[in-house]
């Protein structure tokens, strides 16, 4: 397990790459987590998930992704908890927290990502969440 070194802002290890793309979607700072990913991203959100499906190019996933979700929660944040790392494979475990728009229910949901990192880019995301936690928050 490798846990992000502390000169992570400007090293392209797998690891660090990642940090930074939580880092810059927690801050809201799209065009710094469009800098985390690959041209050719693939970024695939899990079936059953509001925003299902597989998302390529950095302005794929932020328009169809992030914006999407500020649009429809409150401070929708996916927090890092640990780092599991094997070559280009981090795998996250982390936590997504928010509040539905619409129903005003809170989210507290446990996740996992798995990333591919190549080259410094991140060329390769692959969601696994309990779905079902995310749409009862979306149900009244």
């Amino acid at each position: 397990m490798t846990a992000p070194s502390t000169g992570f802002a400007t090293s392209d290890t797998p690891a660090d790459v990642v940090r930074r793309q939580y880092l810059a979607s927690a801050a809201g700072d799209l065009e710094a987590l469009r800098a985390t990913l690959a041209p050719d991203v693939e970024w695939t959100e899990m079936a059953g998930f509001p925003l299902a499906g597989t998302y390529r190019t950095p302005e794929g996933v932020t328009s169809n992704v992030m914006e999407k979700l500020a649009q429809d929660w409150d401070e929708w944040t996916a927090h890092d908890d640990t780092y599991v790392v094997d070559g280009e494979n981090v795998v996250v475990l982390a936590r997504y927290t928010a509040a539905n728009k619409a129903t005003v229910k809170q989210l507290a949901v446990r996740v996992a990502h798995h990333f591919v990192v190549r080259g410094g880019k991140i060329v390769r995301f692959e969601q696994f969440v309990d779905t079902a936690l995310v749409r009862e928050a979306m149900t009244n």
